[in-house]
């Protein structure tokens, strides 16, 4: 659904993408990782028709980005960082407004702007001024306008920018929704975040492309294992022993021990979590919770990004 080959976008001298070359196929939902500043925004600008390449070429559906910007538009649905929000008009107006000039015809504009207020939780302020919104609100509004012409390939910049934990919990469902009827390509700088939503992941680092795939083979990659979390009923000692001998675990700790609940830190790739599922079950454990430490998830991003891969 997307390809993009060898592309690069000058600002005077200073290239801020160079040579960016990837394919994303039909329904997945990919994200574009990267610190701020590494080239992100600058290639969905490029994607979604707003800036010409300095070099290169972006196809999406087949339809060349830079020779057919208009008739590409109807088919791309774009959240630039900065939501494009006219605080004057209420959401209801806004996304009509936003409809028509996508070219949704009259007769379908209202059931469009329904649908997609439901499907963004946004009915409850049809008739609300944009301008008077929470911030949360207004991040909704901007999904919505992406959305609302019905587009096979959603660009999303930061969708989860300045969201409190339960927006963010929001998004990420709403994001993970969108799997089913779209191909959607979701930049941020957050990897646990944009993780667990995520088909697989591409990492820029100064306007290149220095890694993609899924998180665990990000983690092969760079030959390193990390910490898996799990917390179970029983006992600490079983629990333990349980864990010891899943194949690939090279340590585990007891991080606590109340009552009938444990926590344990295993040192073991993410890719082993199964295993350590079955492994805790067979012992005749309940398996509370299994999940990769926070902390190995920012070591990875932060030594993709920063060139200390090794």
């Amino acid at each position: 659904m997307i390809q993009v080959d060898g592309l690069t976008k000058y600002y005077g001298a200073r290239a801020a993408v160079h040579d960016l070359s990837f394919r994303i196929s039909t329904g997945e939902v990919v994200g574009f990782l990267g610190l701020n500043g590494a080239g992100k925004t600058t290639t969905l600008k490029i994607l979604a028709a707003v800036l010409l390449p300095s070099s290169g070429t972006v196809r999406i559906d087949g339809m060349d980005v830079a020779r057919a910007p208009l008739s590409l538009k109807q088919r791309i649905g774009y959240l630039p960082e900065q939501p494009p929000l006219y605080d004057e008009m209420t959401v209801g107006e806004y996304l009509r407004f936003v409809a028509e000039i996508h070219g949704v015809p009259a007769s379908r504009t209202p059931s469009a702007v329904e649908a997609v207020e439901e499907r963004t939780a946004l009915r409850a302020v049809h008739r609300e001024l944009v301008g008077a919104l929470s911030h949360g609100y207004r991040q909704r509004v901007g999904v919505a306008q992406a959305l609302v012409h019905g587009p096979s390939v959603l660009l999303l910049d930061e969708p989860s920018k300045g969201l409190d934990p339960a927006q963010i919990i929001e998004m990420r469902s709403l994001l993970r929704s969108l799997r089913t009827t779209h191909t959607v390509l979701v930049s941020s700088h957050i990897l646990p975040e944009i993780a667990q939503t995520c088909d697989r992941l591409l990492v820029i680092r100064d306007g290149e492309l220095v890694a993609q795939g899924t998180e665990h083979e990000l983690e092969q990659r760079l030959g390193g294992s990390g910490t898996v979390v799990v917390q179970v009923r029983g006992s600490a000692p079983a629990a333990e022993a349980a864990l010891r001998g899943v194949p690939g675990v090279k340590q585990v700790t007891v991080a606590s021990a109340e009552e009938d609940r444990v926590e344990l830190h295993a040192d073991a790739a993410e890719g082993l979590r199964p295993a350590i599922a079955r492994a805790v079950v067979a012992a005749g454990l309940d398996l509370v919770r299994l999940d990769v430490g926070q902390d190995r998830l920012e070591s990875l991003f932060l030594r993709l990004t920063r060139g200390t891969e090794g």
